[in-house]
């Protein structure tokens, strides 16, 4: 009998009855526990993340301890109960300690202000052509007026202009202007600074007039990598005209810096990105086109067929080649799992042992995790192992159902293959969607058709000339193979443009809340997990996820961090802006975040026939949810904003005497604290800001901090940079 049945029969029974079918039900599924493991130890990564503080160093290992301790003592009976217990509290404990321990191990001095243009001297270990730029990575930085022990461990720096030969290894010098990492936008937008914290980069920025080489020195193993990718990059623009010679780059090494921002963004609107992310797609071609090519040569031979396990050779090959590919490119996020997951499937057939996919997944997200943790918190890492783990899902409920022989002939085969690809298209769409939405706030409508022609030329030509070409690239003759697979990248090339420009090819949704993501998330798994009837319970879930995005309300207004620009939702649901010049970072960013294409127009803003927006020489107000909102620009509005505003928002400090408004976000609020988000209610109004949300970690960089340890937190932040900063406003857009 099922679980469900069993639940409906005991709607008047005691909820101790309850709890044990409940129970029952997840005794009986004991095999599949070990699959919740990278979910319990992300847990852990997630609760570290989640503090608005940084926790004790001590914390995790000591609940590891306190864990161990319990576990080794005990009356028999509820031993087994209690083991299950402390194993999954272990893991989230684990996770935790796994978060605090990785945070201090790359724990490196970050640029705490703007300065230059200053000389700065590195070495190169990564070099990324863009257009007519190029983009520098540099370790090994000096920075002139920096000490030693403030300069950051690496810095990113863009050059324009003519350029000499610039090359991973090459120690160079130039004249540079460099910023801290950019905080968020708005709260709850992506983290640039956390994600750099992590990637050991201090300071971005611009360089100005050509770099100086100092010396060349390329004998460092990871210097050796970037050089060999660009060495293949150098060969495949020898070989492949523009743009499918950028594509296939990104295809060999990973470097999408190159693909032509409309093909990229053609590409990203046709649902075909996934293509240009080395993953499993990529990695599992790579290594089953070594497998079955070297094992379809060596079963040429005869006497090596019959006497020598050629399989098991061919699987090591393999293994080997996959390894290589995943370096070569970077050994991202996907790359990691899809080769962990290769790598233990030829372990397999090595050691004469069945692989089980779900468990091979569990394994690769607990490894990823346990080596960097930061990762539970990117799209890479949900993408990548959200469409695994449903498409494992899927398929192993497809293999408890009988379906006709499709048949031996080549059109009964070909057809099969479509509808292969169909359904894992639908179905990694469909697991892929909640995050896509998250992270990026768009969904490819009409990916199904763009991958039903794509995918097949990625398996079938693409990625086997690439492999071909990678491997002739030594003797020099791999162009005959890049030419080919430059065809089938035109192809794809072409297919997705196509897809691109149908219209209505891409939605455009407001930012998803975190709580439809969790929700979104724990529900699926759930669904994806389990084995029995009660795995129909994660539905519950979903639709918790979906109701909690479709209530989520965007802001009523936005103030961008360096007080450049003001946001103001009008009453048709769009976003009007104070600025359309400056700023223009975070008005894409706000824009894409409230799921729209383009900005209301500021001054011509209306209500009802009204108008929405009122300006003067001084600031603007707003009325809007019955409210008035003031927008203050210079001091000398304050004696009439503090008198009528129930919210004031200021580009300048306000002064201290300014009894009307119930809000008050000034120019000091701004500098501390960054992008403010404004919600206005029946209670008043709900206040985030970018800061607040964040919390003291170490990758949150507050000028107010920084300010204190200089002796200097009494002193304003200078009037010349509020003036610069401040720029004109909605004066501007007024006139």
């Amino acid at each position: 009998m099922g679980v469900f049945p069993q639940i409906a029969s005991l709607r008047a029974a005691s909820p101790h009855a309850l709890a044990r079918v409940i129970a029952a039900a997840f005794a009986a599924e004991h095999d599949r526990w070990i699959l919740w493991l990278p979910v319990l130890v992300g847990c852990g990564i997630a609760i570290h993340f989640w503090l608005p503080f940084e926790p004790v160093p001590w914390l995790g290992l000591m609940a590891c301890a306190l864990l161990l301790a319990a576990g080794r003592g005990g009356t028999a009976g509820g031993a087994g109960r209690r083991l299950v217990w402390l194993i999954a509290l272990g893991a989230v404990a684990v996770g935790f300690t796994a978060a605090q321990v990785r945070t201090m191990m790359v724990s490196a001095p970050v640029l705490s202000e703007k300065i230059g243009p200053t000389g700065v001297e590195g070495r190169i270990v990564r070099a990324e052509r863009s257009g007519a730029r190029t983009r520098l990575t540099l370790d090994r930085v000096a920075i002139e007026r920096v000490a030693v022990a403030s300069t950051p461990e690496r810095v990113r720096i863009s050059l324009g202009g003519d350029q000499p030969s610039l090359a991973p290894g090459d120690r160079v010098r130039t004249l540079a202007v460099l910023s801290p990492p950019a905080a968020p936008t708005a709260p709850g937008a992506f983290d640039f600074q956390r994600q750099s914290f992590f990637a050991g980069l201090g300071a971005t920025g611009f360089g100005l007039g050509q770099a100086e080489v100092l010396r060349r020195d390329r004998r460092e193993r990871d210097i050796a990598l970037a050089g060999l990718r660009a060495w293949i990059e150098t060969v495949v623009h020898r070989s492949v005209a523009a743009p499918e010679a950028a594509v296939i780059v990104a295809l060999l090494t990973g470097e999408r810096a190159g693909i032509p921002p409309p093909v990229l963004a053609a590409i990203r609107d046709a649902g075909l990105a996934h293509l240009l992310a080395i993953s499993g797609l990529h990695i599992g071609l790579v290594a089953a086109f070594l497998f079955t090519a070297l094992r379809t040569a060596l079963c040429s031979s005869p006497a090596l067929s019959l006497r020598r396990p050629i399989k098991k050779w061919a699987a090591v090959a393999a293994l080997i080649g996959a390894g290589g590919y995943a370096v070569i490119a970077g050994a991202t996020i996907p790359s990691q799992r899809a080769f962990i997951m290769v790598a233990v499937v030829f372990l397999g057939v090595i050691f004469d042992r069945q692989a089980i996919s779900m468990r091979l997944v569990a394994v690769a997200a607990t490894a990823v995790l346990l080596a960097q943790p930061e990762s539970l918190l990117g799209a890479s890492f949900q993408l990548s192992f959200a469409a695994v783990v449903a498409l494992i899902a899927v398929y192993d409920m497809a293999q408890h159902r009988r379906f006709g022989d499709p048949g031996d002939g080549l059109l009964a085969r070909g057809l099969t293959y479509l509808a292969f690809v169909a359904l894992t298209t639908v179905v990694a769409t469909v697991a892929t969607a909640p995050f896509a939405l998250f992270h990026f706030q768009r969904l490819a409508i009409f990916g199904l058709p763009a991958n039903l022609v794509s995918v097949p030329l990625m398996a079938l030509w693409i990625m086997p000339f690439g492999v071909a070409a990678l491997l002739a690239m030594p003797l020099g003759l791999s162009a005959p193979f890049l030419v080919a697979m430059g065809w089938g990248v035109g192809a794809v090339i072409a297919t997705a443009e196509t897809v691109a420009g149908w219209p209505g090819a891409v939605a455009l949704l407001p930012a998803m809340p975190l709580f439809g993501l969790a929700a979104l998330s724990f529900g699926g798994l759930w669904l994806c997990l389990w084995r029995g009837r009660w795995r129909y319970a994660g539905g519950s879930l979903i639709v918790a996820g979906l109701v909690g995005i479709a209530i989520a309300r965007p802001p009523d207004i936005l103030v961008d961090g360096h007080a450049r620009m003001i946001g103001v939702r009008t009453p048709d649901g769009g976003l009007a802006l104070s600025q359309t010049r400056a700023a223009r970072f975070e008005q894409a960013s706000w824009l894409r975040r409230a799921g729209l294409r383009e900005a209301s127009p500021w001054a011509g803003a209306t209500a009802g026939g009204s108008a929405f927006i009122r300006c003067d020489g001084s600031g603007c107000t707003v009325e809007i949810k019955e409210r008035t909102v003031a927008l203050m620009l210079r001091a000398d509005a304050a004696a009439d904003d503090c008198r009528i505003a129930d919210i004031l928002i200021s580009l300048v400090p306000v002064p201290g005497a300014c009894p009307s408004p119930r809000v008050i976000v000034d120019r000091f609020d701004l500098w501390r604290n960054g992008a403010h988000a404004i919600w206005l209610n029946a209670n008043g109004a709900e206040v985030r800001s970018v800061n607040g949300l964040r919390g003291n970690r170490p990758w949150v960089l507050r000028p107010d901090e920084i300010a204190k340890k200089r002796r200097s937190a009494q002193k304003p932040p200078p009037r010349t940079a509020l003036g610069r900063d401040a720029g004109p406003g909605p004066a501007t857009a007024r006139r």
